[in-house]
């Protein structure tokens, strides 16, 4: 518990300092400007599918920022050296970004909506979305030591996590997009605004759960490859 708290406060120092937290409020800014001007907006229809495709950038896109600054800046060879463990490492990632994003979309919601909306599905969902996002994140990012050669693949595997937000926007509705492992992450959030049902909540929770641990098993085996790579 201590290496990992240690590693949670670096993380968030790291974040601090490359402006991490300075693009959180840059965007939220953006989004404000763009959507206040319009008060006929249906935010309940929209707020999910938006706050899903801003954990791209917070939770996806964050994570693979960061493993490459510190393959050039080498500290990753500093940490292979240590007593920290993968999943240590891993989960510092996961609880920083998450909650970064866990502030600046419960804002967003809270700007757009003021107290109307229910805040744990809300929250929940932003939590388990950009925690797979950063899985999957890491594990995108992990072959790679460049940006150049980072940005094609991640282009990709981003426009494939993002397809529940794409469906959203364009009302298209199928039972094959319950096989998506963002679509809990979607479902939850849309739970704010409306009750679940008592298989919507079994759905999200469950295959929440099982895409954590899939993922989850994928990106320690990343986190333990740059380990020793580094």
């Amino acid at each position: 518990m201590g290496r990992l708290m240690h590693t949670l406060r670096w993380d968030i120092t790291l974040q601090a300092r490359n402006g991490f937290y300075l693009v959180t409020g840059l965007v939220l800014l953006m989004w404000a400007a763009l959507l206040i001007p319009l008060p006929a907006l249906d935010t309940e229809w929209l707020l999910p599918p938006l706050i899903l495709s801003n954990l791209v950038v917070g939770g996806f896109y964050f994570v693979g920022a960061i493993v490459l600054l510190e393959k050039a800046e080498g500290s990753l060879l500093a940490r292979a050296v240590t007593p920290l463990r993968g999943g240590e490492y891993l989960a510092a990632r996961v609880i920083s970004l998450s909650l970064l994003a866990l502030v600046e979309n419960l804002g967003m919601a809270a700007l757009f909506r003021g107290t109307s909306f229910a805040p744990l599905p809300m929250g929940g969902g932003i939590m388990l979305g950009t925690a797979l996002f950063c899985m999957a994140g890491l594990i995108t990012v992990a072959p790679y030591g460049s940006i150049n050669a980072y940005m094609l693949p991640s282009a990709a595997v981003a426009g494939l996590l993002s397809i529940p937000v794409i469906a959203a926007l364009a009302g298209w509705a199928s039972p094959l997009l319950y096989l998506h492992p963002l679509e809990p992450a979607m479902l939850l959030m849309q739970g704010s605004f409306r009750p679940l049902a008592a298989w919507e909540l079994a759905y999200c929770l469950g295959a929440g759960a099982l895409w954590l641990i899939t993922l989850g098993r994928y990106a320690l085996r990343a986190c333990r490859k740059l380990s020793v790579e580094s």
